[in-house]
């Protein structure tokens, strides 16, 4: 195994629908993963949060797969510390969960549709709201949604979507 790039504050993790195996129902496999990443000094946040040096850091697990329970971490919130949220699938955005989370969502799953015709949005995007398929995207109630392209694909192809690793440097306050 080659060794991972580690943040200066800490390492993250949430996990994917494919990370759950056959039809995201296999708890073994996606276990599996955690063993791995763990093994790496990876922390995997499924559903909990992880605090360092200030920075709170809220993982939300699959919401295809058979772990989906954020009323378990959504609902310990505390709005007096630097929050931010990783979820996989952005659809998460648009559901009743949010307990007044103001800040930023880290996203993936959608690889930016992986194939977008020049000047119109990618015709297909594994996601109910159709808004969500890369980049910056505001929302409402004073929360914003990153979703990054990824480096994978689900078929091999991608066109006119550049695969992407996103760095932000979080600053104090």
């Amino acid at each position: 195994m080659t060794s991972a790039v580690k943040g200066s504050l800490g390492t993250w993790a949430v996990l994917g629908n494919h990370d759950y195996g056959w039809r995201w129902s296999q708890p073994d496999v996606a276990n599996a993963i955690v063993d791995i990443l763990e093994n790496s000094k990876i922390t995997t946040l499924r559903n909990t949060q992880d605090e360092k040096h200030g920075l709170n850091v809220i993982g939300i697990d699959d919401y295809w797969a058979i772990n989906f329970k954020p009323e378990k971490v959504m609902t310990m919130l505390d709005q007096e510390k630097a929050n931010i949220v990783l979820c996989h699938n952005p659809d998460v955005c648009d559901l009743d969960i949010w307990n007044g989370y103001k800040g930023w969502i880290l996203s993936g799953h959608t690889h930016g549709g992986q194939v977008k015709p020049p000047f119109v949005d990618p015709p297909v995007l594994p996601v109910k709201n159709k808004r969500y398929n890369a980049g910056k995207i505001p929302l409402n109630d004073h929360r914003t949604l990153y979703i990054n392209r990824a480096l994978g694909y689900l078929h091999q192809v991608r066109l006119n979507v550049r695969p992407e690793i996103t760095l932000f440097e979080l600053i104090s306050a």
